[in-house]
């Protein structure tokens, strides 16, 4: 940077205006300095950077997949994406935050302060892990997606409302026995169960202890056989909700095994509303969560912690999901 301003003339500071695009300084002034830079091969040190700074531009990321999809899910991907394209928009690098730095064991915290990252975003983790907490309650900004703890930032898909809006519309088809095979047991999962008992009441819908069963999330052996119980019952309901689209296909499998067409002998929704929703034949009902937008939010949030850490309290934000309607929810007679 001296080199170029001795070129240039002018201060190291006007040099590195014109370079971080600060807007204080006159065009030509700014192109010339720019020139200068890429005529002497000028390229950026982030080591420099952070002495200078005291921050790395380097964001964590803490994706410790509970369902072993790992990146194929579309849902993940697609927040992970999003969140990668904001980070990246604002000049932030991502790091993968692990137990383990190199041959060593670490907790969460210590490979995040190991790596230098200005702040953690925990996109998939088992919040009730130690190691999770002890990271989230740290001093470094942390956003959460989908679990909210208090004091901190979270940005958070509107499960609640979710189901509630699909119990709703099933019912406007007229529906009256409706079972929902939900996730394992997370914060989601109970947001999504407030959801369809809410709904439910609302309607003076009763529902069988029978009619909710469980699974695993995007695993469809176990909702294949949660799927098999509910069709066992004396009285099968109408209409399944289950508990995302990809274990969808467990309770397609099931249904056909019992010799059921979708949705002539009986109805189904799904949650997420991933391609492959569009894809099957007939084509999903599901509720779509705005994963694009959760990403988005979540680095926007984060680094207006990392950036005006001041100025900018803890909010839980809340990212509204819409309904797909496709084919397999039958109007009844």
């Amino acid at each position: 940077m001296k080199d170029i301003a001795q070129r240039c003339g002018v201060s190291v500071a006007t040099v590195s205006k014109a370079l971080n695009g600060h807007q204080d300084i006159g065009d030509a002034t700014r192109e010339r300095v720019l020139a200068v830079a890429k005529e002497l091969g000028y390229t950026a040190n982030s080591a420099a950077r952070a002495l200078k700074t005291n921050r790395t531009y380097n964001i964590g990321v803490l994706f410790s997949d509970l369902s072993n999809s790992g990146f194929m899910h579309e849902y993940f991907a697609s927040t992970l994406n999003s969140f990668r394209m904001e980070a990246e928009r604002c000049g932030y690098d991502l790091t993968f935050i692990s137990s383990n730095v190199g041959p060593r064991n670490a907790s969460f915290l210590q490979h995040a302060l190991y790596r230098g990252v200005d702040g953690v975003a925990v996109i998939c983790a088992d919040f009730h892990d130690p190691m999770v907490q002890e990271l989230i309650f740290s001093d470094l900004p942390v956003v959460s997606l989908d679990h909210a703890f208090n004091n901190r930032t979270a940005v958070l898909s509107d499960n609640m409302n979710g189901l509630e809006s699909l119990v709703r519309y099933v019912y406007s088809k007229g529906h009256r026995r409706i079972a929902y095979i939900h996730g394992n047991r997370t914060a989601v999962t109970e947001s999504r169960l407030t959801g369809f008992y809410r709904a439910c009441e609302a309607l003076n819908l009763k529902i069988p202890k029978e009619y909710v069963g469980e699974c695993i999330y995007h695993e469809p052996i176990s909702c294949y056989e949660a799927t098999k119980k509910i069709l066992a019952l004396p009285e099968r309901p109408s209409c399944i909700l289950f508990s995302d689209d990809y274990s969808y296909i467990g309770g397609i499998n099931a249904i056909q095994e019992a010799g059921l067409r979708i949705p002539e002998d009986i109805s189904a929704a799904g949650y997420d509303g991933i391609h492959m929703a569009k894809m099957v034949s007939p084509r999903l009902t599901t509720w779509r969560q705005n994963s694009e937008e959760l990403g988005r939010i979540a680095a926007e949030q984060l680094i207006e912690r990392i950036e005006h850490p001041r100025t900018t309290p803890p909010r839980h934000i809340v990212v509204q999901g819409r309904l797909l309607e496709g084919e397999t929810v039958r109007q009844m007679d």
